[in-house]
């Protein structure tokens, strides 16, 4: 796995701006559920009955049909687990969501979806606390989720597609978990090229073994984020006028 450093993007006005408004969504939403008594963990797992590791949350997953988003969360067993997170969100988008000129990467042995929406892409992963705040993003192996495999340019064009704008499980879980996709874009850029670079190396390294398929590579890629501190950032980086490091 490559823990990466955050990266150092030039942003324009323009950028620093939308950003700007999805950490005012992104704290909006934390400080929505706050007051009801509830977080964004407690919000996905309300309707879900007795809480398994490694079961989906909600069971179907979040499927928006209007953008084609789709998540679910879930947690691992303590004993399984790569990093000390409660639980995690996986991201996803569905081909009818994509831009129009995306295709999926050649991979050998890849199983042939089953309609012409179910060629899912993985996005990113998000990692959150006990205390319900997200700490930590990462990308996977092709074989963690069973998604289909397109290469990391791709990925980065799809991300302004991913938008959850139905109200279940949660309203303000999910436009929380849509401001995400603005407010840590230079990092969720950064660990979806890491993430290319790990599989290239380690199908270097294994070159007789099926590299999207092995169980010893699982996440390909990571980096530590806090919300506090990309706020910080930003606002400094509005202060500045614009482009310099990331948080």
């Amino acid at each position: 796995m490559a823990m990466i450093d955050a990266p150092t993007p030039t942003l324009s006005a323009a950028e620093l701006d939308r950003m700007a408004q999805a950490a005012v969504m992104a704290v909006d939403c934390i400080k929505e559920l706050a007051e009801r008594g509830s977080n964004l963990v407690a919000e996905v797992l309300r309707d879900g009955g007795e809480f398994v590791e490694l079961e989906h949350y909600p069971p179907d997953d979040v499927y928006d049909p209007a953008t084609h988003a789709q998540y679910y969360f879930h947690a691992h067993p303590a004993q399984e687990r790569e990093h000390a997170d409660y639980g995690h969100f996986h991201t996803f988008l569905r081909p009818r969501g994509m831009p129009a000129d995306i295709r999926p990467a050649a991979v050998p042995n890849a199983p042939a979806p089953a309609d012409d929406n179910a060629a899912l892409s993985h996005l990113v992963a998000i990692s959150i606390n006990r205390e319900g705040l997200p700490v930590r993003l990462f990308a996977t192996n092709r074989w963690v989720t069973a998604e289909t495999w397109y290469a990391a340019s791709d990925v980065v064009a799809m991300l302004d597609r991913f938008a959850v704008t139905i109200d279940q499980p949660s309203a303000p879980l999910n436009r929380w978990l849509t401001s995400m996709f603005v407010l840590f874009r230079p990092q969720i850029e950064s660990i979806l090229f890491a993430r290319d670079r790990a599989v290239a190396q380690w199908h270097g390294a294994h070159p007789d073994i099926d590299v999207f398929e092995d169980r010893r590579l699982e996440v390909a890629a990571a980096i530590d984020i806090s919300l506090h501190d990309q706020i910080s950032w930003l606002d400094a980086m509005i202060d500045a006028g614009g482009e310099g490091a990331g948080a």
